[in-house]
């Protein structure tokens, strides 16, 4: 059977041991055929986001291993699918209904049912499943006489409601789908089963990774000084194109020199005579951050300096190109800045050429919930992880908070954070408090790290959906990338392979105004209010979003720390 879906669909929906619905069959995926192997990733950072994702697991013992293979170096590839070989299907369950008396077969085979009836036949649509990540067929009992079953089906997705009886005596055999046991010794050793489409059946664990556009840039960033010299630009602004605008350092001048054809000697002449004018790029300022909280900070910093490694367009860039035109003008010169000063945002850039990595690196069954269940990897026939992804480029929206504004709304929430008069200074006194929790990690009671993590998100959340509706994108088709310890995160297009919609550029350049008044003074209430407000303030009506959108499986989320009394998004706060 040969069947085609895009390159994004299969990464999301058509995952080694998925249940999938094609041509009016139930298929699980065996395997992706000789996929192609993605060389261009950089390892080093996916491990790290791959320790991160999986933490939740790991802190319950209930991720085999893989973490910690992680940090220990395990052979790891990420892997595309295929164009030519595709995606190889198996039949499951192996269990049809005759359309004509319901009788259950094992083929789907055209001969005729002991009924006559010549048809095709309808394939039994539930699975059993466990938390352990194994899933099955339902063991259906046939008449000790006759050999025979046919099932009642009351037209429900209920398991339960499920009546086998024999068709020539029309003895009841069993209702329901059994008590079928699975013997890990994890957990309740019984399978449930329902409908093989649930989200209970195969739920994918994905991560989004910042991939360095080419091997040039990380070098030239590692040689101005690398995670240090990223996170100073970061702490000061982004000035410039980026952390190594207009920096020369040693090994960058030795190296064009001797592609020049210098000698040894004359180079180190050269470089000596350079150091002492002050030609080289100066180590980074050391600031005033724990130790402890270092790493987590430049490993965002770095996240940031790459995703605008390849071009970046401000407004300010938007209000040079639009000299001569009097409404673009003033729309980037007063009606810009006035929407970004009530959102409470220092500023909106466009990334036409974000260089992403998703990629999906295993699955759960049974409890959402990150690290209630057992996490299954994905290993190729050597044993080896396989990471199956998608890189590409495509345009993203990045969305820096204020942090003298985000400073202040932490006082007014009572945390003890310094009073400061710069935004560099308001941005070393966040990071010199907020422990930012990792994606599915639960924090008990309040925190700095937890509420920026929650403000981030939320207003992510917030921000993408309206997005959507303004951009004429799908909400599917967009994901988020949070970088919370740097108070902001990105809105980004789904890759399509060479190809970009261009939405998020026609909203850069003419209606960002619309969409922030929308984010700040349109209705903040819940559809399901009271009910959502008093379980959390966040529901699939307001906030949530599709997992494959999502960083954070839709957790630290809630409406009420940006419209709450002292929201991030009331007058007051900004």
């Amino acid at each position: 059977m040969r069947d085609e879906r895009s390159p994004s669909q299969v990464l999301f929906g058509f995952l080694p041991e998925q249940t999938v619905d094609v041509k009016g069959g139930v298929w699980k995926v065996k395997e992706w055929r000789y996929p192609d192997v993605i060389h261009s990733v950089h390892a080093p950072a996916l491990r790290e986001e791959l320790c991160r994702m999986a933490s939740p697991w790991e802190l319950n013992g209930c991720d085999d291993g893989f973490a910690n293979d992680m940090r220990r170096g395990a052979d790891l590839q990420v892997v595309k699918v295929s164009r030519d070989n595709g995606v190889q299907l198996e039949p499951f369950p192996r269990q049809w209904v005759c359309k004509g008396c319901s009788r259950v077969h094992t083929s789907a085979s055209h001969t005729p049912c002991p009924c006559g009836h010549r048809g095709s036949r309808g394939q039994m649509p539930f699975v059993g499943y466990h938390e352990c990540g194994n899933i099955t067929e339902a063991v259906i009992p046939r008449c000790p006489a006759h050999r025979q079953v046919r099932v009642y089906w009351p037209g429900t997705a209920s398991a339960r409601e499920l009546r086998f009886e024999c068709p020539v005596c029309d003895t009841v055999l069993q209702r329901g789908l059994g008590f079928k046991r699975c013997g890990c010794g994890i957990g309740d050793d019984r399978y449930l089963f329902t409908v093989h489409r649930a989200a209970s059946v195969y739920t994918p664990r994905s991560c989004v990774v910042v991939n360095p556009p080419s091997r040039e840039k990380m070098r030239v960033l590692t040689e101005a000084g690398g995670p240090a010299r990223a996170l100073r630009w970061v702490v000061d602004g982004m000035p410039g194109k980026g952390p190594t605008d207009g920096l020369t350092t040693r090994e960058a001048l030795r190296r064009d020199l001797r592609a020049k054809g210098l000698s040894e000697a004359a180079i180190d002449a050269m470089l000596t005579a350079a150091e002492k004018e002050g030609t080289f790029a100066e180590e980074p300022v050391p600031l005033d951050i724990p130790p402890e909280y270092l790493p987590a900070a430049e490993r965002e910093a770095v996240t940031v300096a790459l995703s605008v490694a390849g071009a970046r367009a401000t407004v300010e860039q938007l209000l040079s190109n639009a000299a001569g035109n009097t409404a673009l003008v003033d729309l980037y010169e007063h009606g810009y800045p006035a929407a970004f000063r009530e959102a409470g945002l220092e500023s909106i850039e466009l990334i036409d050429k974000f260089p992403v990595l998703s990629c999906q690196f295993g699955y759960t069954r049974d409890k959402l919930p990150p690290g209630q269940s057992t996490l299954r990897t994905f290993r190729d026939r050597r044993g080896r992880y396989t990471i199956h992804g998608d890189l590409g480029e495509t345009e993203a929206l990045l969305v820096r908070l204020d942090p003298m504004c985000v400073l202040a709304w932490l006082r007014r929430r009572g945390y003890d954070l310094a009073e400061v008069h710069t935004s560099t200074a308001a941005r070393v006194e966040i990071l010199r408090h907020a422990v930012v929790p990792d994606p599915g990690i639960s924090v008990i009671g309040p925190s700095i790290g937890a509420e920026v993590l929650t403000l981030i998100h939320s207003y992510a959340h917030r921000f993408l959906r309206e997005t959507a509706v303004f951009a004429g994108i799908e909400r599917a088709a967009l994901a988020e990338l949070l970088v919370p310890r740097h108070l902001a995160f990105y809105i980004y297009a789904a890759p399509r392979g060479d190809f970009v919609l261009g939405g998020l550029q026609a909203l850069f350049e003419g209606e960002l105004d619309k969409l922030l008044n929308v984010v700040v003074f349109d209705e903040h209430r819940c559809a399901l209010d009271p009910g959502c407000s008093k379980s959390g303030g966040a529901c699939p009506a307001c906030l949530h979003l599709g997992e494959p959108s999502c960083q954070c499986f839709n957790l630290y989320l809630t409406r009420s720390v940006l419209f709450d009394e002292v929201g991030y998004l009331r007058p007051s706060a900004v």
